[in-house]
C-alpha cells in the first residue's frame, strides 16, 4: 500500500511540550479538549466482580500466606474438606466447605479441630471479597488456597480447576469421620483401608504423606505435638528424608496420644508415618528422598485426584 502524505495527527504531547517552551506556565485554560485529556491522570476501573479475575484472587492468597505463614493450616483445610469421599462401604462425600458450619457435621469433626475457626477465619477476609460477590465458591477457594500454599513454600505448582458446589447447611456433611480420615496410630492395613476406596494406590498413599513435610501437630487440636521436619514451613522431599536418617523413640503426648521423637531436634513421626517404612511402601519413600521431582510430579498428580474426588462438571476457568 502506498504512503498517505501529512495524514499522523498532531500528538497532544508534543503539542503539550511546544506550549511549554512558549511559555513556562502554560495557562491550562486554553488548552484544547484533546490536550487536556493529555494531561488528566487517567481513573482507575473501578473493582467490580466483572473485573476480579484469578490473578487477583491468588495475589490475595499469596499475600495471606506470606503474612501469617499458614500455609500448612490451608492444606490441611482442603484435604479435610475433599478427603472424606469414599466409595467404598461407605459412599458419597466430597469437597463441599461443609466446615463452614462449625457447630455441627464435618465442622464438628474431632480430626477438623482448629479448622472451622482457625483455617477458614484466616480466609475470611477473602471470601467475603470474593466468595460473597459470587465470583468463586468456598470450596472452590479454599482447594485454590491450598495449591497457592504449596507453590508460595517452594512446592510444585499445583493446576486448579472450579466448579465445586458449597454445602448449604451442616446436612449436607458425611455422617462421621470414622472411616473416612486417617487416624495418626495407626499402620499400613488403616492407609489401604482409608485411601484404596478413594481410588488411591500404595504410591498415591507415600505421595500424599509427603504433604507433612509442612506444618505441625498440634496437641489441643489432634492431641499430637511437634512438625515433622525442621523447616515445617518449606515444601520439599524433607519428610522422607529425615525419616529416613534419624532414628525416633517412642512418647506419649500429654494428652495421651503415642507418637515418635528424634531427640536432638524435637521432631516427630506419627505410627501411621513410619508405617511407610515397611515394604513395598519403603522403596518409595526411599525414591522421593533422593528424587524430589519425581515427588514433586506424583504427588501434584494424586493432590488433584484427591480435590476432585466426588466432583462433576469442573472447568479449567472461574
Amino acid at each position: 500500500f502506498a504512503k498517505a502524505k501529512h495524514c499522523y495527527p498532531s500528538h497532544p504531547v508534543l503539542v503539550i511540550f511546544h506550549l511549554q517552551t512558549q511559555n513556562s506556565s502554560p495557562d491550562p485554560k486554553h488548552f484544547t479538549p484533546l490536550e487536556k485529556r493529555a494531561i488528566t491522570p487517567a481513573t482507575p476501573p473501578p473493582t467490580t466482580t466483572a473485573t476480579m479475575s484469578l490473578a487477583d484472587i491468588k495475589a490475595d492468597l499469596t499475600a495471606l500466606v506470606q503474612e501469617k505463614s499458614c500455609g500448612p493450616i490451608l492444606i490441611r483445610l482442603s484435604w479435610h474438606d475433599a478427603g472424606v469421599y469414599s466409595s467404598g462401604a461407605l459412599t458419597g462425600g466430597c469437597p463441599n466447605a461443609a466446615m463452614r458450619f462449625a457447630s455441627a457435621g464435618e465442622g464438628g469433626f474431632g480430626a477438623n479441630a482448629g479448622l472451622p475457626d482457625v483455617a477458614v477465619g484466616l480466609l475470611k477476609p477473602i471470601a467475603d471479597k470474593y466468595v460473597e460477590s459470587g465470583v468463586i465458591s468456598h470450596a472452590d477457594l479454599w482447594a485454590l488456597a491450598a495449591n497457592v500454599a504449596i507453590e508460595v513454600m517452594g512446592g510444585p505448582a499445583i493446576p486448579t480447576r472450579f466448579g465445586r458446589k458449597d454445602a448449604a447447611s451442616a446436612d449436607e456433611s458425611v455422617e462421621s469421620q470414622m472411616g473416612r480420615l486417617p487416624d495418626g496410630d495407626k499402620g499400613v492395613d488403616h492407609l489401604r483401608e482409608i485411601f484404596h476406596p478413594k481410588g488411591f494406590t500404595d504410591r498415591d498413599i507415600v505421595a500424599l504423606s509427603g504433604a507433612h513435610t509442612v506444618g505441625r501437630c498440634h496437641a489441643d487440636r489432634s492431641g499430637f505435638d511437634g512438625a515433622w521436619t525442621e523447616a515445617p514451613l518449606k515444601f520439599d522431599n524433607s519428610y522422607f528424608t529425615e525419616m529416613l536418617a534419624k532414628e525416633y523413640a517412642d512418647e506419649t503426648t500429654a494428652k495421651g496420644c503415642p507418637q515418635k521423637k528424634h531427640a536432638a531436634t524435637g521432631t516427630i513421626m506419627l505410627i501411621s508415618d513410619l508405617a511407610l517404612l515397611e515394604s513395598p511402601f519403603k522403596a518409595i519413600v526411599e525414591e522421593y528422598a533422593k528424587d524430589q521431582e519425581a515427588f514433586f510430579k506424583d504427588f501434584t498428580s494424586a493432590w488433584v485426584k484427591l480435590q476432585e474426588n466426588g466432583c462433576t462438571d469442573l472447568r479449567e476457568t472461574l
